[in-house]
């Protein structure tokens, strides 16, 4: 064990830790008068009030260890400093059946489609256009066609407005 300091640090209050005893003091000092002050000890457990540091609340102590240095370029990593994956602890049997449950679970988001289209349409649709241009037809696109009707039914709608019904 090494030995503390012979001029250790103090706090706000003046608190320092006695070398030869290790007990909490507030050292010995002069005045301005030239007489000098008592050592005082300071009963363990106790703190002062210029000592009490500001609460903290955890979210407060999370965000503050996320915040970057100053100067620090989002995205940029320094070639020396590589990024740490792996713990020093290794995973616990319930912690790597939590994370065979966390990957179920992302598969079977993963298999939920996002679009109201099936898969199965535009397979058919593709098959049909294959099939197509194996016999030399041109093939027209789900645009085209699409394209196509609404010309279709821009047609018929002008037909049924010059029919008179009588």
């Amino acid at each position: 064990m090494s030995k503390p300091a012979l001029f250790p640090d103090q706090t706000a209050a003046g608190i320092a830790v006695d070398p030869r005893t290790l007990e909490r003091v507030i050292p010995e000092s002069r005045r301005p008068d030239g007489t000098v002050r008592k050592q005082i000890r300071i009963r363990p457990g106790y703190t002062p009030q210029e000592d009490v540091q500001r609460f903290r609340g955890t979210r407060q102590q999370a965000m503050e260890a996320r915040t970057l240095p100053k100067g620090h370029i989002i995205g940029w990593m320094p070639s020396s400093a590589a990024p740490k994956d792996s713990d020093s602890k290794p995973m616990t049997k319930s912690a790597k059946k939590n994370e065979k449950r966390k990957e179920k679970r992302k598969e079977k988001r993963e298999e939920v489609r996002e679009s109201w289209d099936s898969d199965e349409d535009e397979a058919g649709e593709a098959k049909t256009e294959t099939a197509e241009k194996a016999k030399g037809v041109p093939t027209t696109s789900p645009q085209t066609k699409k394209l196509e009707s609404d010309t279709s039914a821009d047609a018929i709608a002008d037909k049924l407005q010059k029919l008179q019904v009588t």
